[in-house]
């Protein structure tokens, strides 16, 4: 302690607020997703508008496929709290068992993620805080379409936010807490390619429907009116589903325009984009069955999920856990971690006792402790004896 801060002309620096403040708002890392400029001027605001819609996103088989590896998977990790300092596990706050308590922690992660997945940005809405330290106790996840960023003057970070063109409160209750995703989204980051699927699927619905080239029907002789020509085109119809041999009169012709659905080639132009859309999500395009499946092992499938979350799922889980720990949500010296290693990543039973029967005859581990890891019952667990 210093002269000053002994004679109490100081005061002493202190480690930690007794009430956490707010998170501060995030900078702008990338052009703004869909920022409208008014009139040419800064300080934008951003609602997410964009050219290619999230509902027709999701219409896309390969896109679809690609969330729902993501989004699926990351969700039924379980979240749990350890200390930074000793790396042991604690007692869970119980909105990291369950943010919304409306709804099960399973399904808010896995929008969360697909909030990352599409726009690179995530919300949660604060709707509990505890009384000691003025920290979220619970949270609800919230449609990126209904949340508006209004950006400073420089368009270099957030001002505030506005849900439902309300503005919200800076903290408390009411509040937004962002998760930040490592990228610009799918939908900011891919526009032409979802595009051409998007476009790619339409005109293969269209040519379902009418499963032969475009068909003219030309008429030589005198011009008939609207009625008949009508019934004719709806007989020609009916027919070609049923058959393929047509009958025209003398008059009449038919003339194919355009190309056949073989000839267009949807099929393959339907391959090659999921293969292009695996690349953009950053799956392997086994994984969406975009190409043909290798001969797999158990222990290529050991490795396909290592290198699966490896590199596609890490950046949305350390995403969502570095978001979690930091001080305005978690106590200083405590972090979230989603346990991929205990269940995602789990080895085989025979493997797994062979690490544990070296780790107990080295003694780093208890006979307790090695129960536990495999989910059995501790001998120490307090359980009366009947006997």
């Amino acid at each position: 302690m210093g002269l000053l801060e002994t004679l109490g002309l100081r005061a002493k620096p202190t480690v930690e607020a007794a009430r956490i403040t707010a998170q501060l708002n995030p900078p702008v890392m990338d052009a703004p997703f869909g920022t409208y400029w008014g009139a040419g001027s800064y300080g934008g605001y951003n609602n997410y508008a964009n050219s290619i819609l999230r509902q027709d996103a999701v219409g896309v088989p390969a896109i679809a496929r690609c969330r729902n590896l993501i989004a699926g998977t990351i969700a039924t990790i379980p979240l749990e709290l350890y200390s930074k300092t000793t790396g042991e596990e604690l007692v869970s706050m119980p909105w990291i068992e369950q943010p919304d308590k409306r709804q099960p922690r399973e399904v808010t992660i896995a929008w969360t993620v697909d909030s990352l997945f599409y726009y690179g940005v995530a919300y949660w809405r604060v709707e509990e805080v505890y009384k000691d330290d003025n920290r979220p106790a619970r949270f609800s996840w919230v449609q990126n379409d209904r949340v508006t960023v209004k950006y400073n003057a420089n368009n270099t970070a957030v001002d505030y936010y506005m849900i439902n063109n309300v503005r919200i409160p800076d903290d408390g209750v009411g509040s937004l807490i962002t998760f930040q995703a490592m990228d610009q989204g799918l939908l900011l980051r891919n526009p032409v390619t979802i595009r051409a699927a998007i476009d790619l699927e339409k005109a293969a619905a269209i040519s379902a429907q009418t499963p032969m080239a475009t068909t003219v029907i030309k008429n030589t002789g005198a011009d008939l009116p609207d009625q008949q020509v009508q019934g004719i085109l709806a007989a020609w119809k009916s027919a070609r589903l049923s058959k393929s041999t047509a009958y025209l009169t003398s008059t009449l012709t038919a003339e194919n325009l355009g190309f056949s659905p073989k000839d267009m080639m949807y099929n393959e132009a339907k391959a090659y984009l999921a293969l292009d859309l695996a690349r953009a999500c950053n799956v392997p395009a086994t994984m969406i069955d975009a190409e043909q499946l290798r001969s797999s092992t158990y222990q290529n499938v050991l490795d396909q999920r290592k290198e699966f979350a490896a590199y596609t799922l890490m950046p949305f889980i350390d995403a969502i856990a570095c978001r979690l720990s930091m001080d305005d949500l978690t106590p200083r010296g405590q972090e979230v971690r989603f346990s991929i290693d205990e269940t995602f990543l789990r080895v085989d039973p025979l493997t797994r006792l062979q690490v544990t029967a070296q780790l107990l005859d080295l003694g780093l581990i208890t006979l307790d402790q090695a129960k536990e890891m495999e989910d059995l019952t501790p001998e120490g667990s307090g359980e009366v004896d009947a006997s």
